[in-house]
């Protein structure tokens, strides 16, 4: 029976790696920070089987106490402060987790347990401003926000580690995945309540940025099997995981309203565009200038080839179904008087 270590375990995609991990028969074990109240986030429905351990991703005793408690055989490093648009508020703590919070994992590995297997997660906002389309694991890098900037260095201090001490490490270079999981401060599940919100007439109208934004997106439960699998190989490589389609973020809430029941047709130009309810001519969508990026990222398209050919990974959630899926999720959230969205903005600082 192996153990596996999660850093951001009551994140999105720590909660469905952990699942993951238990239907294998794994010993899990997941980092957390403690809190005046506790809160198990994602994973409130796996507390009792899997073991939580105290530390912080800036505090390297801590990730060594974690590795000695947990000797884990495979560390996968999910947490982060993940909201491109915080990171431009708090660059320096976004910096402190993203950047030099995996450096700080990886000493913990090679001090206490350097043969244990360990998996970053890398993201496609490292591409940025893209230099070719689709994106594969050689498209030269070219982040435009702090998050990006931070991701880089982590991603090759990860690739440094690999090479200079011969760990076995990798790199997921993850596309945007979204999921019934996902917090309503990103613009996807912001999207898709409100879509819930103004067909029951609880809302009226929903503010997004940059509607030409165009993003390929997959959902969280087959990217972290990925993850997985890039961690059971022979040897430690990077991997590009998307879906090889794009679309827009006008594109996603056309698909997020329709499946609420609401049909938009959309009005004017740029910042002056809206989307109108078909039924009864309401505005429901909004464009707000201060959503907007200081820079933007325009488009997104990865290219999963290798990991499709080397790992046999295959996602299987398509992009209406994952549209689909968390418009129902919100939807008996909302009908049975749940008021709980999972990750709150202060959550979202740091999910381990």
């Amino acid at each position: 029976m192996k153990n596996a270590l999660i850093t951001g375990i009551t994140g999105q995609d720590g909660s469905y790696l952990a699942e993951l991990l238990l239907e294998k028969g794994y010993n899990v074990y997941g980092i957390w920070r403690r809190k005046a109240t506790v809160d198990y986030g994602n994973i409130e429905h796996l507390k009792d089987n899997v073991n939580l351990i105290y530390a912080d991703m800036t505090d390297p005793v801590s990730l060594i106490s974690a590795m000695k408690i947990s000797q884990a055989d495979e560390v996968y490093n999910l947490a982060a402060q993940s909201f491109v648009a915080t990171s431009w508020d708090t660059p320096l703590s976004t910096a402190e987790i993203d950047a030099l919070g995996v450096t700080n994992m990886l000493e913990a590995i090679r001090i206490v347990k350097p043969e244990a297997k360990f998996y970053q997660a890398s993201t496609s906002e490292m591409f940025g401003l893209v230099q070719e389309i689709p994106q594969t694991e050689t498209t030269p890098f070219y982040p435009r926000s702090p998050y990006g900037v931070a991701k880089l260095y982590g991603h090759w201090i990860t690739k440094n580690y690999r090479e200079s001490y011969g760990l076995f490490a990798c790199s997921g270079i993850l596309f945007n995945h979204e999921s019934e999981r996902r917090g309503v401060e990103f613009v996807t599940r912001k999207i898709t309540k409100s879509a819930v919100e103004i067909s029951l007439g609880l809302k009226e109208c929903v503010e997004l940025g940059n509607l030409d934004s165009k993003r390929d997106w997959g959902h969280s439960k087959d990217y972290v099997k990925a993850m997985w699998l890039m961690l059971q190989q022979d040897k430690p490589d990077d991997y590009v995981i998307a879906t090889n389609e794009t679309r827009t973020v006008r594109e996603f809430a056309e698909t997020a309203f329709r499946h609420a029941g609401i049909e938009i047709e959309w009005q004017g130009q740029g910042i002056d565009e809206i989307g109108i309810n078909k039924a009864d001519g309401k505005t429901v969508v909004k464009v707000n200038k201060k959503f907007f990026r200081p820079a933007e990222v325009d488009i997104l398209l990865g290219n999963p080839a290798k990991a499709e050919k080397n790992l046999g990974w295959k996602r299987e959630i398509s992009f209406s179904q994952l549209v689909e899926r968390m418009v129902k999720n919100d939807m008996d959230l909302i009908k049975s008087g749940k008021r709980k969205y999972y990750i709150t903005l202060q959550d979202i600082q740091q999910h381990s």
